[in-house]
């Protein structure tokens, strides 16, 4: 079974790509070409299902408690950042939401505003992910036993069955796919 920092960080590769399908879209945007509103939708679906209930519900609920049980402190330090940003994330997650259906709605402004804040998102979770592949994963592989880490990654696949339900993992991997090769396709069709 994998290491539990490995399942993070495979999620990370995902998270990333999905940064650059909404920044694509962004810029689709700011230049004020139309997007699907169904696009921003998908890819506010993958960041409020994946990201925080899936990815952050693991650190969270399993991978935190687990750090903090082996004594390193859950305020301040690499926790507390981890936790801070997480609710930042939410806050800009749910913004990008409000806009999109706006935007769906006709609101050709509330585009304008989707993409200021998905690049503010972006640049959050790549800052976040930078710190913890490479601050608090190699910590975590210091403190944490095999035994550990084999129970951790059995209750990261359990609770991602319980967060999301059976299949969804999949699902939103599949309409990632099709979201990024979508914003590809256009992106290379357009004037910077």
């Amino acid at each position: 079974m994998a290491q539990p920092t490995a399942i993070l960080r495979q999620e990370h590769e995902a998270v990333t790509r999905m940064l650059e399908a909404a920044e694509q879209a962004a810029g689709k945007l700011d230049r004020g070409e139309p997007v699907r509103p169904d696009l921003l939708g998908g890819i506010g679906e993958f960041f409020e299902l994946f990201v925080d209930r899936c990815h952050h519900g693991k650190e969270e609920e399993l991978f935190f408690p687990a750090l903090a049980k082996k004594g390193m402190p859950v305020h301040g330090g690499p926790i507390g950042v981890m936790l801070h940003e997480h609710e930042e994330g939410r806050q800009l997650a749910r913004q990008m939401k409000e806009l999109a259906s706006a935007y769906e709605k006709g609101d050709r402004e509330a585009g304008k505003g989707w993409a200021s804040a998905a690049r503010r998102y972006a640049q959050l979770l790549r800052e976040h992910i930078l710190k913890e592949n490479q601050v608090l994963f190699p910590m975590a592989e210091g403190i944490l036993s095999p035994a550990e880490e084999e129970a951790l990654a059995a209750q990261f696949e359990q609770l991602e069955i319980e967060k999301m339900g059976r299949g969804t993992h999949e699902r939103l991997h599949a309409r990632m796919a099709k979201i990024f090769e979508e914003v590809s396709a256009t992106a290379g069709t357009t004037k910077s």
